[in-house]
């Protein structure tokens, strides 16, 4: 089983900025893709960036321009960094990892509020 630990969130006011990480126990190149989603109340989750193994990204059209997705190979970590922060990107932030030999893993989540 894969283990995926975030961290990184918590309050910032709107125009702020956070950088979640997502730390794995696996090497990142066992992983097909490696994904961030979030969930608000109420909500459905929402796709918001992912990544795939050979390094190519894709983002939801609502944080184009203000997230970007990264990893780091030796640290075993994926990010993502959050510019201009709106009161809407509140929600549970989680990352997903799916790979041939585990299947998908999701990590536990991280809290985001961005006060208006």
């Amino acid at each position: 089983q894969v283990q995926l630990v975030e961290s990184g969130g918590g309050l910032v006011q709107a125009g702020g900025s956070l950088r979640l990480s997502c730390v794995t126990s696996e090497s990142i190149f066992n992983f097909y893709d490696m994904d961030w989603y979030r969930q608000a109340p109420g909500k459905q989750r929402e796709l918001v960036a992912g990544i795939t193994s050979g390094g190519s990204t894709n983002y939801a059209d609502s944080v184009k321009g203000r997230f970007t997705i990264s990893r780091s190979i030796g640290k075993k970590t994926m990010y993502l960094q959050m510019n201009s922060l709106k009161p809407e990107d509140t929600a549970v932030y989680r990352c997903y990892a799916n790979s041939a030999r585990w299947g998908p893993s999701w990590g536990q989540g991280t809290q985001v509020t961005v006060s208006s």
